[in-house]
């Protein structure tokens, strides 16, 4: 198994759905016939989903009807969560603002049980630098991977409120400067540091796991990868044009094997590291798959299948700069999933 692990264009324009009345609950899609197939034949650890639930562009495949942005970041998460392959979902949000218990069980009291959560953690604790608005970096931040803060402002009051549906805490490390670069042991020193003060997920959510992303590919390797290993975290595949390409990743699966799969698909490769404002220019209304990387969801496809047969979840949350529109990946990559494992 572990061997196994390692080793189109833009659909027409649907017809004009129904605008619906802003005071109308959101609606959720009636599911293809097919995804409800495709739906049955997943493994039940594997958690489909998209970095968030806000956009229009997603009528017709997610919500019955147009809605704005602003309703549907109130009252859409249950109806995406009536979806079939859309299992998990990440929250972003809270890398900018933490959240309260009572926030996250709002969260959890709008999907089923078996539905989780990929909650990103606050810069705050993430970013080694502070930033003015463009995202320049101002000073070091004495709060970098603060033990106390990452427990009390994000772990505590996630696993709190989100309880069973907690799937993954994310720890996404912002581009490091050159001066921790230089210093990677004292880095990793900090890191542990941190992990080894959260608390024990498993008594409220059994399925749940630490992983920890980074945007650069100076620490992958063996020290990272012992890091996590003593902390029992994993690492988050982050398909990122600032980071190698899934194949060049898989190492540090392999270190860590065998183990849960997390993994964040962010940004298309074509456009570079710094290329979010570009995608976004390039795909909105993020209404079909504008730039296919069938090669990535092939292999992506492998890894979840074996992590799932190995008796590990995985959760696998995309965006919509990774193709053109999340939700059409999320589909496509199930299709790539329920063929490669077979009747």
């Amino acid at each position: 198994m572990q061997d196994d692990l390692f080793s189109d264009g833009a659909p027409p324009p649907a017809a004009r759905l129904p605008r619906a009345r802003r005071s109308s609950p959101v609606e959720a899609a009636t599911p293809e016939a097919r995804q409800l197939a495709r739906a049955g034949q997943l493994p039940a650890r594997l958690h489909l989903g998209t970095s968030s639930w806000s956009y229009p562009g997603w009528a017709g495949k997610v919500w019955a009807g147009e809605y704005s942005e602003s309703l549907l970041a109130r009252q859409g998460l249950a109806a995406y969560a009536r979806h079939p392959l859309l299992r998990c979902v990440g929250i972003d949000r809270t890398f900018y603002r933490a959240l309260s218990s009572a926030q996250y069980a709002g969260y959890a009291a709008q999907v089923p049980g078996s539905f989780r959560f990929l909650v990103k953690a606050p810069s705050a604790v993430t970013d080694a630098l502070v930033r003015d608005d463009a995202g320049r970096g101002l000073q070091a931040n004495p709060l970098f991977l603060d033990p106390l803060l990452a427990v009390r402002d994000y772990a505590e009051p996630a696993l709190a409120g989100l309880g069973a549906r907690l799937g993954a805490l994310v720890f996404q490390l912002s581009p490091l400067p050159a001066s921790w670069l230089a210093d990677l042991p004292a880095l990793f020193e900090r890191l542990a540091t941190m992990l080894a003060a959260l608390p024990d997920l498993a008594p409220s959510a059994a399925d749940a796991v630490v992983a920890v992303q980074v945007r650069n590919r100076e620490l992958l390797g063996p020290a990272f990868a012992e890091v996590l290993r003593r902390a029992g975290a994993t690492y988050c595949l982050g398909l990122h044009a600032s980071m190698p390409p899934i194949e060049e990743q898989l190492p540090m699966l392999r270190a860590l094997w065998p183990g849960p799969l997390v993994c964040r698909w962010n940004l298309h490769r074509r456009h570079g590291a710094h290329g979010y404002e570009k995608a976004r220019r390039l795909y909105e209304p993020y209404d079909h798959i504008a730039d296919a990387d069938p090669q990535t969801r092939a292999a992506l496809a492998r890894v979840a299948l074996a992590t799932c047969a190995a008796g590990w979840p995985a959760y696998i949350a995309i965006g919509n700069k990774a193709e053109g529109c999340a939700p059409e990946s999320v589909f496509a990559l199930a299709e790539a999933i329920a063929t490669a494992g077979g009747p």
